[in-house]
């Protein structure tokens, strides 16, 4: 008789393996260190506890994530039915009952037949079982130092995001093409700001409502990735002399700005740009606000919000397969925010999808790999595409292939996006309808 699947890891990714699992006929093992051993973010015991907030975010096929729900409920999501089942009124977004969602969860995977629960921490990885790790971004000592040893130390412990921002939102008559000092292509998009602009903008940021940080994430900073509030905490010119820097950037019109603002191509698509240098600790209010203020943004529409958090994930386009097994070690699927995805539906989708391909390796059959189209497609295709700087991400449109015909309304075109990938995501997933 064949060893359960195991499971490491109780939370929303953990759960969504494990019935994903289970769901193929596989038995399951799911060991969850809490509350023997607690995390500094958990207050309770419960399996798919939420730390952070009540909310799944956006409902509608209008924005990603409410894509990517779609696609879970239609794939049998256990999360999502338990967040159906336990819905508050919350306009537009999905906001569930935090005790009622956890308890909703718990209950079914302790009623199904395939499916064994072990409150106790599992670090053995070394055995040989098949398993899938579902840590999240709070793994245990134990997990994290196996993993770092198993991956010859590609394990990183802390996040530093800077904002995203909708190619199409940014103000060209205001922004320009160019590379510093004309090297190479013109890669980055660049934000000029005079003297007055930059001073606005500078104070604007020095006055900003930031996130109180968490007692486990209260610790020294980096110099390599300095929050950008915490530059102009220094002086005027400090962001002057670091990521704003204007040397070697010559304006269309001739001359130099005070200060300029750089923004980076952040996928292939060439929909996506990123604020280089720009991690924060602001409020999503205060990032729309403050950076709004920056010539050429004005209308920025943010695709991800910047933050800096303690986080624990792996270098996962350098360590994971298509079938998010590690390369390394094939018989270890990795699953929710350990892989690199920022998020409590994103790591459900992780789980889902981890949990589906390690069944079919205990059944034997071949691995899936989910289409590009797709919303899950595209946060695993995240994940294993080769960047510098490989860092955790929400969902987003921009993760997805753009459509062939150019649509200019957005809400329109995010509709017919969606509609695409639900045709995709039928037409794959013959398994499973």
């Amino acid at each position: 008789m064949k060893q359960p699947l195991s499971i490491i890891g109780g939370g929303l990714a953990g759960c969504e393996a494990a019935w994903q699992a289970a769901g193929l006929g596989v038995a399951v093992r799911l060991f969850e260190m809490r509350p023997a051993t607690m995390t500094p973010a958990h207050k309770t015991g419960n399996l798919a506890e939420l730390v952070c907030s009540n909310s799944l975010r956006g409902d509608s096929l209008e924005n990603a994530v409410g894509l990517l729900k779609e696609e879970m409920r239609r794939l049998g999501s256990l999360i999502m039915a338990a967040a159906d089942a336990c819905r508050l009124p919350a306009g537009g977004a999905l906001a569930v009952d935090r005790e009622n969602f956890s308890g909703f969860i718990e209950e079914k995977l302790r009623k199904h037949p395939l499916i064994e629960i072990e409150l106790e921490e599992f670090t053995n990885l070394g055995s040989g079982e098949l398993t899938v790790i579902a840590a999240g971004p709070l793994a245990s000592p134990g997990i994290c130092r196996a993993l770092e040893q198993i991956t010859g130390g590609r394990l990183f412990f802390h996040d530093a995001i800077a904002p995203i921002i909708e190619r199409d939102s940014i103000d060209l008559d205001r922004a320009f093409f160019a590379s510093r000092y004309g090297k190479g292509r013109a890669d980055y998009l660049n934000c000029p700001l005079n003297r007055e602009e930059y001073l606005r903008f500078w104070q604007a940021l020095r006055e900003a409502e930031l996130y109180p940080l968490h007692d486990f994430e209260a610790e020294k900073s980096f110099e390599g990735c300095l929050a950008v509030e915490t530059m102009a905490a220094r002086g005027p010119d400090t962001l002057r002399f670091g990521p704003l820097k204007p040397v070697g950037l010559e304006l269309p019109g001739g001359g130099e700005a005070y200060a300029v603002v750089q923004l980076r191509q952040d996928n292939a698509a060439a929909t996506a740009y990123n604020l280089v240098g720009f991690q924060t600790r602001l409020r999503r209010g205060e990032q729309e606000r403050v950076f709004r203020l920056i010539p050429g943004l004005e209308q920025a529409v943010f695709l991800r919000y910047g933050m800096m958090h303690r986080n624990t994930y792996l270098d996962s386009p350098r360590l994971l397969a298509p079938d998010l097994s590690l390369l390394v070690r094939p018989n270890l699927f990795l699953a929710g925010q350990i892989s690199g995805v920022e998020g409590y539906v994103e790591s459900a989708a992780g789980g889902l999808a981890a949990g589906i391909n390690a069944a079919r390796r205990r059944l034997g059959q071949e691995p899936l790999i989910w289409p590009a189209e797709t919303a899950v497609g595209g946060l695993v295709n995240y994940l294993l595409s080769p960047r510098e700087n490989f860092q955790p991400t929400n969902i987003t449109f921009a993760l997805l292939p753009p459509l062939e015909q150019r649509i200019r309304d957005k809400r329109e075109k995010n509709r017919a996006i969606a509609a695409r990938a639900l045709k995709a995501l039928t037409e794959f997933a013959t398994w499973r309808f």
